[in-house]
């Protein structure tokens, strides 16, 4: 299967060769950090194949010191990017870099004891299609 992804500005593209073995939704501080949300969205393979089209000299990873936490991001628009960890034998996926549809469903919500005292009983506010008036 075939994936395509980019970022904000479009400068950086990519396509990814593969499956998703798994997607989780991540509330860690770290992650909420990261996408300044109330988690992370990130879709995980080993064996899927991450293919630069356009942009990759544009790519930058920051490596949080101490942890093996990782962030790829475009330097352009600062859009979350694919990112080869674990010495090459994890890719991740931020879910929303991907142009075409995620092909499978969240397989969990993580480090829930780490959520954003505000991301609770979310299914109880007001759902908009379209911008508040």
């Amino acid at each position: 299967m075939k994936h395509y992804g980019s970022c904000l500005c479009q400068s950086v593209k990519f396509e990814i060769e593969g499956d998703f073995e798994k997607f989780f939704l991540c509330h860690c501080e770290r992650c909420r950090k990261d996408t300044g949300s109330a988690h992370a969205a990130n879709l995980f393979s080993t064996t899927a194949r991450l293919i630069w089209l356009a942009g990759e000299e544009l790519c930058r990873t920051y490596t949080l010191s101490g942890s093996l936490h990782q962030r790829s991001f475009c330097t352009h628009c600062g859009s979350a990017l694919p990112s080869v960890q674990d010495e090459g034998r994890r890719l991740v996926v931020p879910a929303g870099s991907l142009d075409t549809d995620v092909p499978i469903r969240p397989d969990a919500r993580i480090c829930l004891a780490d959520r954003a005292n505000w991301d609770d009983s979310l299914d109880n506010i007001a759902r908009l299609d379209d911008l508040p008036s």
